[in-house]
């Protein structure tokens, strides 16, 4: 019964973003493996939204760790539990509760032995700067630990990097590349652990930094951005914009591509008025610029079909099941078609 919610869940997830979504180009999936133990090491500039994207485009069952803030809340760590996410505690969260990530890395030592997958996002925070920050060892205790403890267990590693072309914007637009297969075992030497744990570090790090648009986080980072921004580039076209920086290509400045299509949101307003309001009123109390997506997708995709229903089953009361149900149908033509439509341009700095 679990796993038939979990997929059910991730179908919800999957309809919910196509709607969302103006595109999303992935890549790579060749490189993960059908079976077997597998670490998704996935590059964080998104809030909560980057780990229903990954997992929305692989077949596989997958187990998450996500920072321990999240389950705060009984009810919400139950039905968060339902769906195979489980909390990783940081020094932030208090010095008495990381002796609970022992109990955590356990389960993820059992998942890997069951040839299960774990998703980690080894930057330990989010953060929406287009650079692919230092790794922390969490995940490499994780793998290493899992070997120690199950030496027959082989565990593969995909980087998988994650690049917005405009991370709060709507429609959104995004790349996803994963990337080439890494054995953990091969790095492991029991003499010297902290060298093999930096070793693995460099080996994510340097995959990740192709994977997804990364820019130097040096002096220069605000200028070279301001640049690419200027121009109107596709920086879900990964390669190419790192190519870009790693040349330090001049581009010719663009005027942001002009929005046709603002009638057609207005008629989503009108029409999904309630939604929008609330959406409104929640929007006010994100004080973190990475979760604007994150509660926009949330919020959007519980209210939108509940609304949608309510509203269409009155109109179909009173017009009869023909009008009913074609209310139905152009209110989704119309989201589907400024989700596909509306341009999504970089951001005004």
């Amino acid at each position: 019964m679990r796993t038939l919610w979990y997929f059910l869940f991730k179908l919800f997830l999957k309809t919910g973003l196509f709607f969302y979504t103006k595109k999303i180009k992935v890549s790579g999936k060749e490189n993960i493996p059908k079976k077997g133990a597998v670490l998704f090491a996935v590059n964080h500039p998104n809030g909560l939204i980057d780990p229903l994207l990954v997992t929305t485009n692989i077949s596989r069952v997958n187990h998450f760790l996500v920072r321990a803030a999240v389950f705060k809340k009984p009810l919400v760590k139950w039905f968060l539990g339902t769906l195979n996410l489980m909390p990783i505690y940081r020094i932030r969260d208090g010095a008495s509760n990381l002796g609970k990530n022992k109990a955590i890395f356990e389960d993820c030592f059992n998942i890997f032995k069951n040839g299960k997958t774990l998703m980690i996002f080894p930057e330990g925070s989010h953060d929406s700067k287009r650079t692919v920050r230092t790794l922390s060892k969490g995940f490499t205790r994780i793998v290493f630990g899992a070997i120690e403890k199950y030496p027959e267990i082989k565990i593969t590693i995909i980087p998988v990097g994650i690049t917005y072309q405009n991370a709060a914007a709507y429609p959104s637009k995004v790349a996803i590349n994963f990337g080439k297969p890494i054995l953990a075992n091969s790095f492991l030497h029991k003499d010297n652990l902290p060298v093999a744990a930096i070793k693995l570090k460099n080996e994510v790090s340097y995959q990740l930094k192709q994977l997804c648009v990364h820019l130097k986080n040096d002096d220069n980072y605000n200028t070279k951005l301001k640049h690419l921004n200027k121009a109107q580039i596709d920086f879900t076209e990964v390669q190419k914009i790192n190519k870009f920086i790693e040349e330090d290509i001049f581009l010719i400045e663009k005027k942001p591509q002009k929005n046709n299509y603002k009638w057609l949101l207005l008629l989503i307003k009108i029409n999904f008025f309630v939604p929008f309001l609330i959406w409104k009123v929640v929007s006010k109390k994100i004080d973190e610029f990475e979760f604007i997506d994150t509660f926009r997708f949330g919020i959007n995709a519980i209210t939108f079909p509940i609304f949608l229903l309510i509203q269409g089953h009155v109109i179909k009361l009173f017009f009869g099941n023909i009008v009913g149900i074609s209310y139905l149908a152009i209110s989704i033509l119309l989201v589907l078609l400024y989700t596909k439509l509306a341009p999504t341009n970089t951001k005004n700095n």
